[in-house]
């Protein structure tokens, strides 16, 4: 099955004439049109306007014109990014007829390295608190993780080789964890949120999701970029991200574990199973007390991202009393109670993570950590706990899941490794290491 390819191999082939976009395109139709009635991972699907795009490359391709690093290859956006071919209705029927008139930065990257945007994924609402209806490709009686579930679910299903989603707490790394495939989030502001739905102008990131840890890293270097519209972004050099994945480490990487305050919530799989990992890293990984303002920084990062939801979405009509969701509706009352005091203080905890991380990685090439509490709970209850990415979101550092684990259900799990902030490739590079030694 093409749907299979990975990304790097997909473009290969289109750039070497052994296949054609609408090829590839048509698989992964087909695909879909097989699975997704059972998984949901799409939210918009136009059958016509991805085949149009595809049939745009190859004759782009055979009249040689130039081409980007994505040319003909499928990827899924989720359904916060705005598309100006697409609906953009933020996972949430209110604004199930929202038609943007331009497209979001991402998108404009892709467009530009030549990628075919399927279709957007399927989020949970407003890309906060619940649980959607996309269901685990592995088990459909178990979630996929929110809230970048459609994006996660579409790439595990061979529906696309890559998808696009978002972190504002855990929501790429945990359903990459959930659904078994490789999940990215690059330093806070490498990529720009420009055109996405703004949660929190301070926690919200953009990431990634992919079969194969060359293809994250080469989707994230198509999209980062500086761009005055967002001011996180900033214009200097960006690491070159899939050099790192690909390269060998110049010496063997030095790990940090630290004892978190959370990890007695652990599933029994998930600490055998990391156990068993920092054992085959003896005399490469350091165990460390987690300073006591680590549990400072969960309540924080609740504090800044509920008052900056309501500033942001308060007074939008999927949040008011007659639509709001009843597992939203409590943060809205909560976020109401704090006061401005409070929450520049909790921003202090940004500032103080940045400088106590900038130290602290002059010692360490990675963080090793869980991606997730354990496998995928029921869709009974919930879409997990994203407090295996909390720290990590609030300090802007990038973060990677790698499928490694399975849970006691034989559902997958992910091996986080986190890294130094606007070092990514040498993050990637050491996941390389990882994935090599392990093996």
């Amino acid at each position: 099955m093409l749907s299979k390819l990975s990304a790097l191999n997909a473009a290969q082939k289109i750039r070497e004439g052994e296949i054609t976009s609408r090829d590839l395109v048509t698989d992964c139709l087909e695909r879909i049109a097989q699975t997704d009635d059972k998984i949901g991972a799409w939210a918009f699907l136009d059958t016509d306007l991805a085949l149009a795009q595809a049939d745009a490359a190859d004759i782009a391709h055979q009249k040689g014109a130039p081409s980007g690093p994505l040319h003909g290859v499928p990827v899924g956006v989720k359904d916060i990014y705005d598309t100006k071919d697409m609906p953009t209705a933020w996972g949430t029927k209110v604004h199930a007829a929202r038609q943007p008139q331009a497209d979001s930065a991402v998108v404009d990257k892709l467009h530009e390295a030549g990628a075919i945007i399927l279709g957007k994924t399927v989020t949970t609402e407003l890309a906060f608190a619940m649980r959607g209806p996309t269901r685990n490709p592995y088990n459909d009686k178990h979630t996929t993780g929110g809230s970048s579930a459609g994006s996660a679910a579409s790439v595990a299903t061979d529906h696309v080789p890559l998808a696009i989603g978002s972190q504002t707490n855990g929501s790429v790394i945990r359903p990459a964890s959930f659904c078994g495939v490789y999940g990215f989030k690059p330093t806070r502001g490498i990529i720009s949120r420009r055109g996405c739905l703004q949660t929190s102008q301070t926690l919200d990131q953009v990431g990634v999701m992919g079969r194969s840890l060359s293809d994250i890293a080469l989707l994230a270097d198509v999209l980062g970029g500086y761009d005055p519209a967002d001011p996180a972004t900033y214009a200097r050099a960006k690491p070159d991200m899939l050099k790192g994945a690909q390269e060998e480490a110049p010496v063997e990487p030095i790990f940090a574990w630290f004892d978190l305050p959370y990890q007695d919530q652990l599933s029994t799989t998930m600490r055998e199973g990391m156990e068993e990992i920092l054992a085959l890293l003896v005399g490469r990984v350091e165990r460390i007390v987690a300073p006591n303002s680590f549990a400072d920084v969960i309540k924080e990062h609740q504090i800044i991202h509920e008052y900056e939801f309501l500033e942001n979405l308060g007074d939008d009509p999927a949040t008011s009393q007659e639509h709001i969701h009843d597992t939203l509706a409590p943060k809205k009352k909560n976020a109401q109670t704090i006061s401005q005091e409070t929450y520049h203080n909790a921003l202090k905890m940004v500032e103080a993570a940045d400088l106590y991380f900038a130290e602290f990685f002059n010692d360490y090439d990675a963080i090793i950590t869980p991606s997730s509490l354990g496998e995928a709970p029921l869709l009974e209850d919930g879409s997990g706990d994203p407090i295996c990415s909390t720290i990590w979101t609030l300090a802007g550092l990038p973060c990677l899941s790698l499928p490694l684990l399975t849970g006691e259900n034989s559902l997958p799990a992910g091996v986080q490794l986190v890294g130094s902030i606007e070092q990514d490739d040498r993050l990637l590079r050491t996941a390389n290491w990882l994935e090599k030694h392990l093996a």
